[in-house]
Order: structure tokens, then C-alpha cells, then sequence
């Protein structure tokens, strides 16, 4: 059982994962159970280039991210499990207990984060009470979204970065993913808010 598994190893996936992750030193979420589906294919960070993203060097491309993303992940914060090479192919339960089900596994948690891009088609049985033409992008593209209220689609399920109704802009995207994140660890923490920094 997770205490939470994030769907999608995309800018917000890996931002909200990287947060929860950097919790570990806190007695609320030192015994917490991380994990991050690190499904990566259909990302459309894969054909992106960066000029115009603080700390970032000019010409950063998105493929090389998404690379130094997991690697960061697994480097500085091993004890969050990275699934790889698997697709979520259906979500059903509530909060405390939801099931997660891949082409290769079925996983439980008690909370769940889609962190998936909002293109079409949308292949995750068990969400389409929530399904709704995205509300920050062209009528044109098509695009969707899961309708929530301020991330939280409904008790114990968080949607973030584009799927959340957020712009398709690796800072919005990475901060809905942080922003997510750190609504978890307030929840942990028994209601208090909670962000987490290093200090040199």
C-alpha cells in the first residue's frame, strides 16, 4: 500500500515527487510510502526546447529532462519508488484505497496524483465523470482536463499540470506539481501548512 503513487513522470509528476520525496527528514512523513509511475512516452516535454525557464541554461531540451529528472529522483531521494515501462489503464476506490491498475500490475494507495498531459485521447477507465474540455487552451487543440477545485478532483485523488486546467508552461506546470505536493504533506502534517526548503 502507498500512502500516495503519482501517475506521470512529466515536469509536474517529477516536481510533486521530488517535494514529497525531500519530506523525508520530517516525523510526518518519514515512514511514508512514495511511489511515481514514471510513464514518460506520451510527454510533451520529449520535442521540447527551453530558453525562457529561470535556472535552466539556454537550450536545455526537454528529452535531456526528462533523463536528469529520474536520475535526480533516484540520486537524492531513493526511497521514492520509480515504476517504469508501465501504463495506468484504469484508477477505481477512494481515498484511503484506490486501485491502480497497469498493463503489468495492479497497485493500492491511499492517495493518488495524475500528473498526465491533457491531449487526447485519455485512456484511464474509471475517470470520465471528470472529464472536461480544458479550460486554458485553444478550443481547436482539443485538449481536456479533470475537473477539480483548486488540484483536489475529489477526496484523496490530486490532478496537476495541464490535466489540472493549468497552461501548457514547464513553470506553471512544475509549481501545480509543487503546489500539489505540498497540500499532501499538509494533510500529513494534521492540517498545518507545510513547504519544505533546504538551507545551506
Amino acid at each position: 500500500m502507498f500512502d500516495v503513487l503519482v501517475i506521470g513522470g512529466g515536469v509536474s509528476g517529477m516536481q510533486c515527487a521530488l517535494v514529497l520525496g525531500s519530506a523525508k527528514n520530517k516525523p510526518f512523513a518519514s515512514d511514508r510510502n512514495i511511489g511515481v509511475i514514471m510513464h514518460q512516452k506520451s510527454s510533451h516535454l520529449q520535442n521540447a526546447l527551453f530558453n525562457n525557464v529561470l535556472g535552466l541554461p539556454e537550450g536545455k531540451t526537454g528529452a535531456t529532462i526528462l533523463e536528469e529528472g529520474k536520475a535526480h529522483l533516484q540520486k537524492v531521494y531513493p526511497h521514492v519508488q520509480q515504476i517504469a515501462n508501465e501504463k495506468v489503464c484504469e484508477i477505481t476506490g477512494e481515498a484511503g484505497n484506490f486501485q491502480v491498475v497497469t498493463n503489468k500490475n495492479t497497485y493500492y494507495t491511499k492517495l493518488v496524483v495524475i500528473a498526465l498531459n491533457y491531449a487526447k485521447p485519455f485512456t484511464i477507465d474509471g475517470l470520465d465523470e471528470f472529464i472536461a474540455p480544458h479550460p486554458r487552451a485553444a478550443a481547436k487543440k482539443d485538449r481536456i482536463y479533470l475537473k477539480n477545485e483548486d488540484h483536489l478532483v475529489k477526496e484523496g485523488m490530486y490532478a496537476c499540470g495541464t490535466i489540472a486546467g493549468w497552461r501548457s508552461q514547464f513553470a506553471i506546470a512544475a509549481g501545480s506539481g509543487a503546489q500539489v505536493a505540498t497540500d499532501i504533506l499538509t494533510l500529513w502534517n494534521d492540517g498545518n501548512h507545510t513547504k519544505i526548503h533546504d538551507k545551506v
